[in-house]
């Protein structure tokens, strides 16, 4: 049986991607940011050390740094100073002699071993090993992690907690990183109201623009919202305008299906040029993008499911590839399906489920119920996507699946 929506003329999910990311040029405007500022930012420019870290040889235990060659003396060692971090010892160490040293402390010039002190004997300022160390023993040597002048990022990283630990250690404070996005949402609909509002018969909530301003501040865009819009052709045809005069990208939700209301397509259409409209995808057949004068958009489906499936997986691509983030293709996990999943050929299905470990270590995945396109709280209970390819067809229990871990778009 073939699936209803599998008319000729849909786009293949993998074309579509493909084409679009052909089509997104990312933006070229940068600006210098702090440290304090730079979380989730993406870097500009290729960041080589000015410093060796460590600056310099130091102690990775508490205990004694001495002269390896002083081991074949067979005698204890005489105490003669200590070396701490940020008050190294400076003066000489000798044969036969050692400075008590902390963990990160400077090794003395001389020393080239450290022993840790519960491996040690003291009486007064004589120093007794209980074994032999080897050579370099608890040395962390000077540029072990990195080496001045070495390549520590590349342009196009997204700094993330630890990037902007390591960059503190190099004595970096300031970052060029490119501008951020400026996203405009647009919701349409005249039966959506805001949360809070109350409902009228045929009315229902608004959740779309809610997840999207989600994402979008976890992808550290500018948000421009413009609301919801009626359903006039109008009153669309402004804030398009609008909304491309302000944005790099604008985001529609509702309003591209083939409904007597559905104003979007036309509307985008007159002031622009639809790359494609119709996706062989499930779900989300009714997403579409293009080009206006000054920015691209994406127009989703008003169905939310449906509408932060394509957020997901098709918007969010190009997303990243304007902010100069490089694009990495999904990992894909086989599992096996404890249910049954419904499915006819014709369209990539991105079904919701929940992935976990059997007893005897294999993967299991199980469908997380009916999977319409209205039906948010099936994303809610996921922590994956079922992807079955377009020509597959009905899925039996027991058999192998492929799965797609949901990211931190969705976490």
């Amino acid at each position: 049986m073939i699936d209803c929506c599998s008319a000729p003329g849909l786009l293949p999910f993998e074309q579509a991607l493909e084409n679009m990311l052909n089509v997104i040029k990312p933006i070229t405007d940068i600006e210098q940011v702090t440290l304090d500022n730079a979380l989730g930012r993406i870097l500009a420019q290729e960041v080589k050390s000015p410093v060796n870290v460590p600056p310099n040889d130091n102690s990775a235990m508490d205990g004694y740094a001495f002269q390896h060659q002083s081991l074949a003396l067979k005698q204890p060692l005489k105490l003669i100073g200590r070396s701490m971090a940020g008050a190294p010892f400076t003066g000489e160490c000798k044969l036969g002699e050692c400075v008590r040293i902390m963990t990160g402390a400077k090794v003395p010039n001389d020393c080239d071993t450290v022993e840790m002190q519960e491996n040690c004997q003291t009486d007064g300022d004589s120093i007794t090993f209980l074994s032999a160390r080897k050579f370099a023993d608890n040395v962390r040597k000077m540029g072990e992690d990195i080496a001045i002048e070495q390549t520590v990022f590349h342009s196009g990283r997204e700094l993330t907690a630890i990037d902007i630990g390591v960059l503190s250690s190099l004595g970096i404070n300031e970052i060029n990183v490119y501008r951020k996005l400026k996203v405009a949402l647009i919701s349409t609909g005249d039966e959506l109201k805001k949360p809070g509002q109350s409902l009228n018969k045929g009315d229902i909530y608004e959740s779309n623009s809610q997840f999207l301003t989600a994402i979008l501040t976890k992808l550290g865009a500018e948000i421009i919202n413009f609301g919801i819009i009626e359903d006039v052709e109008l009153s669309i045809s402004n804030a398009f305008k609008k909304a491309d005069e302000l944005a790099d990208v604008v985001i529609s939700s509702g309003g591209v299906s083939v409904g007597d209301a559905d104003y979007t397509k036309s509307v985008l259409e007159d002031l622009g040029e639809i790359e494609f409209w119709k996706i062989a995808m499930k779900p989300g057949k009714p997403f579409a993008f293009g080009t206006l004068p000054n920015s691209y958009f994406f127009g989703l489906p008003g169905n939310p499911v449906s509408a932060l499936v394509t957020t997901h997986q098709l918007a969010l691509p190009a997303l990243l590839k304007m902010q100069n983030c490089a694009y990495n293709k999904p990992l894909f996990i086989p599992a096996k399906t404890t249910t049954v999943l419904k499915k006819s050929p014709g369209r990539m299905d991105f079904q919701r489920g929940i992935i976990k470990n059997a007893e005897n270590g294999e993967l299991l995945v199980t469908s997380t119920g009916s999977q319409g396109s209205g039906i948010l709280t099936s994303m809610a209970a996921a922590n994956c996507y079922i992807v079955l390819p377009a020509e597959q067809g009905k899925v039996a229990e027991g058999e192998w699946v492929n799965v797609q871990i949901f990211n931190k778009y969705l976490q």
